[in-house]
């Protein structure tokens, strides 16, 4: 009998050239992503600095969208922290399921 193979359909590879270009390539990561047990004062002085290095980078749009896409839990990723990104992915569902 010949076997058969069920070709199971992955999601495309994400493109992630963007990275190369982004303002953060060879910052400390934990700007980004703080210690274990952080304070919310230090947080949030913390947070102000990673989204200052984001306001500046060229490939915010591309950031987000793939952190809003995977989901990504953790971090600041294209300017949003955990709580924003979540709107976010949130209002992006909405005007996708509006159109």
């Amino acid at each position: 009998m010949s076997e058969v193979r069920r070709q199971v359909a992955l999601p495309p590879r994400p493109n992630l050239a963007w990275q190369d270009a982004a303002a953060c390539r060879g910052t400390d990561i934990v700007l980004f992503f703080g210690p274990d047990g952080e304070r919310q004062p230090e947080r949030d002085i913390r947070e102000r600095k990673a989204k200052l290095v984001c306001a500046a980078c060229p490939v915010r749009a591309e950031c987000l969208t793939y952190a809003v896409s995977r989901p990504e839990k953790y971090g600041t990723w294209g300017g949003l922290n955990e709580d924003e990104r979540a709107s976010e992915r949130r209002r992006r569902m909405r005007r996708a399921n509006a159109a």
